[in-house]
C-alpha cells in the first residue's frame, strides 16, 4: 500500500509549488564502486506515489544518477529515511569530503555505529531508527517540473525540471512522528546547524591552511553567498592564497564573496569586519574577480549554476603589496574608557 497522502508533509509557503518533504535522509549508491551517499534533497509530493526528486548538478546524487544512464541503466533505485538519530541527519548536510561515507561520520559523531537495515523493494539500507522510509526508483530520462519552493536563501527558488522518484514502499515505526524543518529569510533552523558544520570542519580547513585562524558564514550571505576568514599573516599575497584554497574546496566552490581578515578581528562580529573592509581597503588594489560553479539556488547568476566571485582583502597591507606609505596603528580602548563610551552615548 502505497500513499504519500497519508503523510503530514508541509506546504510551508503560500507560492509554494506543493506540500515538500524538508528533512529527508536521501540514499543513492555509486553503480560501479558502490560508495553509499546519504544527502538532504528535498522532496515535492505530486500524487500518491511520485515525489520531485530536487538533487542539484552538483551534489553526488545527481552524479550517481549520471552513472546510472551512462551504463544504460534505466532506474536508479532510492531510499529516503525520514528522522533519525541527530548526528545522521546532521551527517546528510555536512561537507564531508569526497569518498567519506555520512554513516560512518554520523557513527564517529555519536560515538557509536549506525544500525542499517535492508529496504524492502530496493537494494539499499536506511538507518534502523527511523520513523518513516520511502523506497522507489528513479527514471534516468523522467523530468518533471518541480517548485517554487521557499528556500533559505529567503527567495522562492524558481520552477525547473528535475527528476522524479516513484515509490514502490512507504513503511514506518509504530506512532512514528513525522519530523520536518522550516526555511526562508534567514537566520532559521538551517542557518544554526550551518554554524555548527563551520565550527566542526575549521580544524580540517587549517590542516590545509595553517594559516587560517577562524571562518564565519554569516547569515546575510545565506552560507554559500559570504564568508569572512581570519588569518594570521606573514608574507604578501597570503589573503589571494587562502581565497583561491577555500574556493577549491567542497562547496566552499559556490562562495560568491570571500573577505580576508588580520587575525585580530573577530569573524562572528559582521560589524568589526566590516569596518575592517571599508578601512584597509582600497576597492582596485585589494579586489579579484574570478569565475567557476554557482549554487543552482542563486538566481542573481546570467546562467545557472555559473558565475562569477569576488575576493577582498582587508588585512594589513605589507610592502610587498604595492603599498609604499607607513601604515597607522589601531586606536585601542581598554575596558574601563569602552564603558564610559558606551554610558556615554546609552545613558
Amino acid at each position: 500500500h502505497v500513499d504519500l497522502m497519508e503523510l503530514p508533509i508541509l506546504k510551508t509557503w503560500p507560492e509554494d509549488g506543493g506540500p515538500y518533504v524538508t528533512l529527508p535522509l536521501v540514499f543513492t549508491r555509486h553503480p560501479e564502486t558502490g560508495a553509499r551517499n546519504c544527502g538532504m534533497y528535498r522532496l515535492q509530493r505530486y500524487d500518491r506515489n511520485t515525489l520531485g526528486f530536487h538533487v542539484h548538478t552538483h551534489h553526488t546524487g545527481a552524479e550517481h544518477l549520471r552513472r546510472y544512464a551512462a551504463l544504460g541503466h534505466k532506474r536508479m533505485p532510492v531510499a529516503v529515511a525520514v528522522g533519525a538519530a541527530p548526528a545522521v541527519t546532521f551527517a546528510a548536510v555536512c561537507p564531508l569530503p569526497p569518498g567519506v561515507d555520512e554513516m560512518l561520520f554520523a557513527a564517529f559523531l555519536q560515538g557509536c555505529p549506525v544500525d542499517l537495515v535492508r529496504c524492502r523493494t530496493v537494494p539499499l539500507h536506511v538507518p534502523a531508527t527511523a520513523e518513516f522510509v520511502i523506497e522507489g526508483f528513479v527514471d534516468v530520462d523522467e523530468r518533471r517540473r518541480e517548485g517554487p519552493f521557499g528556500d533559505h536563501t529567503g527567495f522562492y527558488s524558481l520552477a525547473d525540471d528535475y527528476p522524479v522518484l516513484h515509490v514502490t514502499a512507504i513503511t514506518h515505526r509504530k506512532d512514528a512522528v513525522y519530523p520536518a524543518t522550516i526555511v526562508g529569510i534567514p537566520p532559521m533552523e538551517d542557518f544554526y546547524m550551518g554554524g555548527a558544520s563551520v565550527k566542526l570542519f575549521l580544524p580540517i580547513f587549517k590542516m590545509n591552511f595553517p594559516e587560517i585562524v577562524d571562518i564565519a558564514l554569516p547569515a546575510e550571505g545565506v552560507f554559500h553567498n559570504l564568508v569572512f576568514v581570519s588569518i594570521k599573516k606573514t608574507y604578501p599575497m597570503q589573503a589571494y592564497k587562502i581565497m583561491h584554497g577555500l574556493w577549491g574546496m567542497g562547496q566552499m566552490m559556490f562562495t560568491k564573496y570571500i573577505v580576508v581578515v588580520d587575525d585580530d578581528v573577530d569573524v562572528h562580529n559582521t560589524s568589526e569586519v566590516l569596518f575592517r573592509l571599508c578601512a584597509n581597503t582600497d576597492p582596485q588594489r585589494d579586489s579579484i574577480f574570478t569565475k567557476g560553479p554557482a549554487d543552482v539556488l542563486d538566481h542573481a547568476t546570467s546562467e545557472i549554476a555559473i558565475g562569477s566571485k569576488l575576493g577582498i582583502d582587508a588585512t594589513k597591507k605589507l610592502p610587498g603589496e604595492g603599498f609604499k606609505r607607513p601604515w597607522p596603528p589601531l586606536i585601542k580602548m581598554d575596558a574601563a574608557v569602552t564603558a564610559r563610551v558606551e554610558k556615554l552615548f546609552n545613558p
